[in-house]
């Protein structure tokens, strides 16, 4: 009779497993129609969709694109940002080295130049496991030869003059060991990439060079290094933001690691921390940790903190 519960449990769970599973949206498939286009002044826009928010600046000589989307996403990528200019692209700048930044790179004229920190071009090569999330699929491995990084920069590129320059910058480790900060001079806006992808706990991801402990310094090093940025182009948020959202999320993620140093302190694991910690009233806005990526996050800081 016991056998007979137990197995009616088992398929009972296994039919909730497959219920629930039903119940998620699939993703999008990857086409023109499924990616958004924002007009953020006459010559720059935000692609939506597909991975990480793409930047499309338009200077005399073409285009600069900075982050490529996930696999998959080349063309789609491609065929939309012809539906914004005819110019070709000249240039590809990713800020940092996760499939769904860089992928589309693959996809690109042999004749554009692709830029990234000096840590983000070692990286990029071997890149298939992001903190937290687990494997990941590197397109570079099977596109040998194509979309990697020719130009490197360490800590400030730039990168045009006049209406066309662009400051690329490196504060230190956050989000990975590698990540650029671009800014579009005269337009006062800056692409962060996901050094601030939204309201909540960031990914910290070790295995590619970031930190959790450094990580509010290096976002507050960007938001008072950079002077007169205006507007914040974050890595996944559906909107600009601003630096003052920006330094609000280096306190967030100051917190954060407050609470986990303090948790380390008196013994207790990464999960334990996660599962008391409430975000602060004073942040509005800000997502509910997901449990177990959070830990893994929490990991990172306890094993940085002495």
């Amino acid at each position: 009779m016991k056998r007979i519960v137990a197995l009616g449990t088992i398929v009972l769970a296994g039919a909730l497993t497959v219920a629930v599973a039903a119940q998620q949206p699939a993703p999008p498939q990857p086409s023109v129609d499924n990616l958004t286009v924002e007009k953020v002044k006459d010559n720059l826009w935000v692609i939506r969709g597909g991975g990480g928010n793409t930047a499309v600046f338009a200077t005399a000589k073409g285009l600069t694109i900075v982050d490529t989307k996930s696999p998959g996403w080349g063309q789609p990528l491609l065929d939309k940002i012809k539906t914004i200019s005819d110019k070709p692209i000249t240039t590809v700048i990713n800020t940092h080295t996760h499939y769904d930044h860089v992928s589309a790179n693959v996809v690109m004229p042999a004749t554009v130049e692709i830029i990234a920190q000096e840590n983000t071009a070692k990286m990029m090569p071997n890149t298939s496991e992001v903190q937290g999330r687990g494997p990941t699929e590197n397109v570079f491995k099977a596109n040998p030869g194509k979309g990697l990084p020719k130009r490197t920069f360490k800590d400030k590129m730039t990168i045009g003059s006049g209406a066309d320059q662009i400051n690329l910058y490196y504060f230190g480790p956050a989000h990975t060991g590698g990540d650029a900060f671009v800014e579009f001079a005269a337009l006062h806006i800056m692409h962060v990439g996901d050094t601030f992808p939204n309201k909540g706990v960031p990914i910290m991801d070790k295995l590619n060079g970031g930190s959790g402990v450094q990580y509010a310094a290096t976002v507050r090093k960007a938001v008072e290094g950079v002077k007169g940025v205006v507007t914040i182009i974050n890595g996944h948020t559906p909107a600009q933001t601003t630096p003052a959202d920006m330094r609000e999320f280096a306190d967030y993620v100051s917190d954060f690691v407050a609470h986990v140093q303090a948790a380390k302190k008196a013994g207790k694991t990464a999960a334990q921390a996660v599962a008391e910690w409430k975000n602060p009233e004073k942040y509005k806005g800000f997502s509910t940790p997901n449990a177990q990526a959070a830990t893994a996050y929490a990991q990172v800081i306890m094993d940085e903190t002495k």
